[in-house]
């Protein structure tokens, strides 16, 4: 089990449309991260599900970053959107090794898997194998490289056909979670089959609600490593929930 903390944030950091609300309106766009970071520990990269990202990239994102400061990145659309899991071992293999000074610095999270909705837990591919069995071949495939890696992985399904005593077994034998997520119509059963925790929220809460939700992801933390991040949308409502969220947390510690 790893030991109790919380890394939150959203997804992604860039956006121009949080000021004022959480960048005050002298901070330059260059100095976004920075900012972002001297308020909230950790941050998803969805970046990389559309493009690689290069070193230079990522020695600036680190430079910009505190020491206790988290990344966490969604892997490229070829593993879970061309690929469906299938055959793609170089693929992640070479996504891992793009990473490798996130992990030198020792500011590496979590790597999510995000399928797609089409991805059906009963589906017949191409190949005429089921979904269930690329998924299983894929986690056993990539055992060595995935426990090599130092990085944690978490798996998002956005099918209901996956949320399956089977599938939470399989995922616990391999050390993957299954994160928690919220959208449209689908909402992730608070199912652990890892010894940290993956959840990705949506931005919108009754006052109510939110209490609940950060009630709910400190009691998750508190039972190891968490990773939290809210959804980005044009407002900054997700970034400041997420400062929220860590305050109920040093709360929670300092008790």
């Amino acid at each position: 089990m790893t030991e109790p903390a919380l890394f939150a944030g959203t997804s992604g950091w860039a956006y121009p449309t949080w000021k004022p609300g959480f960048y005050p309106r002298e901070v330059p766009a260059r100095k976004f991260l920075e900012h972002y970071a001297g308020r909230l520990n950790s941050v998803e990269v969805n970046f990389t599900f559309r493009k690689a990202v290069t070193s230079a990239q990522l020695n600036g994102w680190l430079r910009a970053t505190p020491a206790d400061f988290r990344f966490s990145f969604k892997t490229p659309d070829s593993i879970t959107h061309v690929r469906r899991l299938r055959d793609c071992h170089a693929v992640l293999a070479e996504f891992v090794a793009s990473l490798a000074p996130v992990v030198d610095a020792g500011k590496h999270g979590a790597v999510l898997l995000q399928m797609p909705p089409n991805f059906r837990s009963a589906s017949l591919g191409k190949d005429k194998r089921t979904n269930f069995s690329a998924l299983a071949d894929f986690l056993a495939s990539t055992e060595q490289l995935r426990s090599q890696s130092q990085w944690k992985f978490a798996m998002e399904f956005r099918d209901a056909g996956w949320f399956a005593e089977d599938v939470y077994a399989l995922l616990r034998a391999h050390g993957v979670a299954l994160c928690q997520a919220e959208s449209e119509g689908l909402s992730t059963p608070a199912v652990r089959t890892a010894d940290f925790n993956y959840a990705r929220l949506r931005s919108q809460y009754s006052v109510e609600q939110l209490n609940g939700v950060l009630e709910e992801q400190v009691s998750i933390a508190t039972q190891g490593e968490a990773y939290c991040y809210f959804k980005h949308e044009d407002a900054p409502d997700g970034a400041l929930r997420a400062e929220k969220l860590l305050h109920a947390w040093r709360q929670k510690q300092a008790r």
